[in-house]
């Protein structure tokens, strides 16, 4: 018998961690092979469905960070420890950890775009030896909206951070857009690198352009889509750009194809 690709299944949530008064992580148990960069389907029965990346794995969990945003998430935010959660997938492209490897590696990411590239940056903290440097970008709209306030710290002791806010001077922030920082990366030290860039779609083409100007190819720049995926599996077209089905194709990109699908 084929299995539905459409059928949610039931995980219990083991832990909520409250990151701002809009954003909270929960921790579920899964036990799935999930890919750095991925998204899963949350929903709640009668309620809907909303794509949400993961921010985090582990051994028999997975976390994922949640903006209190509309009709879906509002309930999720009512649920508590021992409660279930609804998930399908996981679905989509990941961050090729691969090809990053004995490089090195810069970072950019604007807001809630942090969420997507946290277990990649998880992943090189706790395997520092497998890239060369790895160089982080984070910008936050202000001190009420910084997530992963733990990581940001424990990453200052592994990588080369820089972590900005838009307009609001804070100790251990620099003030200004994350595309104000991008020049600060020693790319031409570099002998071989990539660049991650996520965030919302302006963040992601400024810094992009940013990034070009300093001399980075656009081979070497990946992107992730934040997009409003629907089916997840290719059926709708909920979440196309021209041809292009971000949640078959993507959410990951390189550059080299996303700059024809940044609005």
């Amino acid at each position: 018998m084929s299995k539905n690709l459409l059928l949610p299944k039931p995980h219990e949530i083991l832990e909520i961690i409250r990151e701002t008064e809009i954003e909270y992580t929960f921790r579920v148990e899964a036990d799935l092979k999930v890919e750095h960069g991925q998204f899963f389907q949350i929903s709640l029965p009668k309620i809907g469905e909303a794509p949400i990346s993961v921010s985090a794995m582990g051994d028999n969990w997975l976390e994922f960070t949640i903006r209190k945003v509309g009709k879906v998430t509002n309930e999720i935010f009512n649920l508590r420890p021992g409660d279930k959660l609804f998930m399908r997938g996981p679905y989509g492209t990941s961050f090729p950890i691969d090809k990053y490897k004995d490089k090195d590696l810069v970072v950019i990411a604007g807001g809630t775009g942090v969420s997507p590239v946290r277990s990649t940056l998880k992943h090189f903290y706790q395997n520092p030896d497998d890239i060369n440097s790895l160089y982080f970008i984070a910008g936050f709209k202000d001190k009420k909206s910084i997530l992963f306030e733990e990581d940001l710290e424990n990453f200052k002791t592994k990588f080369n951070t820089i972590y900005t806010l838009d307009n609001e001077q804070v100790e251990g922030f620099e003030v200004g857009f994350v595309t104000e920082h991008i020049k600060k990366i020693p790319f031409d030290t570099f002998e071989d690198y990539n660049v991650i860039i996520v965030g919302p779609p302006a963040m992601m083409h400024f810094a992009a352009l940013e990034c070009l100007k300093n001399g980075v190819p656009e081979e070497k720049i990946w992107v992730s889509f934040e997009r409003k995926m629907s089916c997840a599996v290719g059926k709708c077209g909920h979440c196309k750009i021209d041809e292009t089905y971000v949640c078959l194709e993507g959410p990951v990109f390189n550059y080299t194809k996303a700059k024809e699908l940044l609005d």
